[in-house]
Order: structure tokens, then sequence, then C-alpha cells
């Protein structure tokens, strides 16, 4: 059975709780300004994602779900991509790997990196991560240097405090809500776990369809 589709069966999700799986409601809005983003600045939908690069589940949503919704909502200027990161205490490597992937942003990389990571999310130990900044053409000795001076550490922490005041506990989670002038989005629904194409679908054009 394909993973993805497991995943979809077990009610996909790395979990720190049981609590996790509830539809609790999202908080009101959320500040995203400074965060890694593609998609139109002039999207009406913002959808956030709290990820970790070590979550299976997260690695299957990556690599065959999030293209789906990039050709159909990102790429044609509908929604706003919005990526943060909520690394499990249970995985080791997932917050170096949050932070390499920062530190390849820096060099105009963020996404190439996050798709490298996700392609290899049971290989993300310190001793390859400089290889993948390699293979992306990186400038090898800023990226060390970065990676090693936790420049980003911090970004990955507030990442995580944000996410636990919205109520994560476990990963992927989403958020969808609608842009605002000052950089927030208002919040108008949250999505737990790993979710056939179609689930996003549903809720994206339920968002789109509001005045």
């Amino acid at each position: 059975m394909p993973i993805l589709r497991h995943a979809f069966a077990v009610a996909a999700f790395c979990a720190l709780s049981a609590a996790a799986l509830a539809q609790a409601p999202p908080p009101e809005s959320m500040q995203v300004t400074g965060e890694p983003a593609k998609g139109s600045a002039s999207a009406k939908v913002v959808l956030i994602e709290f990820s970790d690069y070590q979550c299976p589940y997260c690695a299957s949503y990556s690599t065959e779900v999030l293209p789906q919704i990039a050709d159909q909502y990102i790429a044609t200027g509908k929604v706003r991509y919005v990526f943060r990161d909520y690394p499990l205490p249970m995985h080791a490597n997932a917050a170096k790997a949050a932070e390499a992937a920062h530190c390849a942003g820096a060099q105009g990389k963020f996404w190439e990196m996050h798709d490298v990571l996700f392609k290899n999310a049971t290989a993300l130990g310190a001793d390859k991560l400089p290889g993948y900044a390699t293979a992306l053409g990186l400038d090898g000795k800023a990226f060390g240097e970065c990676l090693a001076s936790g420049r980003f550490a911090a970004d990955v922490r507030k990442d995580v405090a944000d996410a636990s005041a919205a109520g994560v506990t476990g990963t992927p989670a989403f958020f969808v809500g609608l842009a605002q002038p000052d950089g927030s989005v208002k919040l108008i629904r949250r999505l737990n776990g790993a979710r056939p194409f179609a689930d996003y679908r549903a809720v994206i054009e339920g968002a789109l369809a509001l005045p």
C-alpha cells in the first residue's frame, strides 16, 4: 500500500498526544510576516503548514499532495503558502534540518532545500546536510558556518512556541485563512494530519468563496 494511502487509513499524524487529532477551532489570527512563503503576495487565501522534516507523514504530504496544491492554487495566484517549523522532540535530527532549510534560504534556496530534506527524511543526520547544500549549488563554507552557529535556531524555537500557542501538538498541522493588510492571517479553519488533496481543495475553495 503506498505510504500516503496508508497514512490516511491510520489518520496519519506525527503526534505527541491523541488530543492532536481533535478538530479544535483555530486561534483568531496568526502573524506570518517574514516566514518562508511562496505564491502571490496579494493572494486572498493563505495556507500555513507547521511541519517536521523527519516526520514520515509530512514527507508524504510534501512529495505527493503539496505539488497538487502548488499547481492548482499557488501557481495560479489564488493561495499564498507559508511554511513554519515544528520539529518534534522524538525526532533527533528535525530541528537541525529546519535550521538547514533556513541557512539555504539565506542563499535564496529555502524551498529547494525544503524539497530535498523531505525527499531524504530518513537521512537527515548532521553528516548529510552539507552534501545536500553542495548538490543545490550553495556556498558550502557559508552554509556550514550558518549551521554551526545556530543562526536560525531562535527562529525555529519561535515557530514551535507559536504553534504550541495555537494548539498544535503534532505534524503536519495546517491553518487556512484570509490575508490581512498588516501581514497577519485571519484564520478560519485548521486541518490536522496528512490528508487527501480533496480535503485541502474543499477548504481552500470555501475560503476563496468568502466575501
